[in-house]
């Protein structure tokens, strides 16, 4: 065999292979624009990185101490109509100014003072991971700050706090993730319940509510946090949440 017809063979076998090779390439290219495209709809234009984490706790953050500002300045203006309030009931004369008195009392609407009690619940510490047990059993949740709210009250409780906030019958208590929101403003464990009342009545209801009963086993066994303290005199602000239901109504 000469060398031109090997030579010819050598490209004939070339010219046969590169056919596929070309299908090949543009199968590729389709499958990467395709990817592409895909991955612009659903970034709708946003970027998918890591850093959005960040940023949306920030915007959290953010509006979380809009919310607080919010809240002082409704606070502030609910105070200047009480003072309002006071001023029309002294020249009304003396019962009327009592039975305002009375009425703001059981609105949580001014200060308070008194003998209190406070509990503390924390979530268990991370380095406890017992096997087969569930994580969501290893932290405080809203049901567990609302028995604890409702054994006080309960238990002879005149006023309550929760982080600080006054707490009325208009308070509502929400889990978001591993926070709890009251009046719109997310708070992280440890949580923190106070009640100003006759201590040991309010102890004794702790010890005696089912639900807290059943906690305790949880907190020997998981080390979740519950702590019972005599607070000394505490002075709790007033209620600075909403002042109207939004949905509900009288029924005549």
């Amino acid at each position: 065999m000469d060398t031109g017809d090997t030579l010819r063979r050598a490209r004939d076998k070339a010219r046969a292979t590169r056919g596929p090779l070309r299908i090949a390439t543009v199968v590729v290219c389709v499958l990467a624009g395709f990817m592409m495209a895909t991955g612009a709809l659903a970034s709708r234009g946003n970027d998918l990185r890591p850093a959005r984490t960040t940023q949306l706790a920030a915007l959290v953050q953010a509006e979380a101490d809009r919310a607080d500002q919010l809240a002082r300045t409704a606070a502030n203006l609910r105070s200047e109509v009480d003072g309002l309030a006071r001023t029309r009931a002294d020249d009304a004369g003396g019962p009327a100014v009592a039975d305002l008195t009375a009425a703001a009392e059981r609105a949580d609407s001014v200060p308070v003072s008194g003998p209190a009690l406070t509990v503390t619940l924390r979530d268990a510490p991370a380095s406890v991971q017992p096997a087969g047990v569930d994580a969501d059993l290893l932290i405080v949740h809203q049901q567990d700050i609302q028995a604890v709210v409702n054994a006080l009250w309960a238990g002879g409780a005149e006023a309550m706090t929760i982080q600080g906030q006054r707490v009325s019958s208009r308070t509502g208590i929400k889990c978001v993730g591993n926070t709890v929101v009251l009046h719109g403003v997310p708070y992280a464990p440890p949580y923190r319940i106070t009640a100003i009342g006759d201590v040991a009545q309010l102890e004794d209801a702790l010890r005696t509510s089912d639900y807290l009963r059943l906690y305790r086993q949880y907190v020997d066994a998981y080390r979740l946090g519950y702590d019972v303290a005599r607070a000394g005199r505490v002075e709790m602000p007033a209620y600075a949440g909403p002042a109207e239901f939004t949905h509900a109504e009288v029924t005549r």
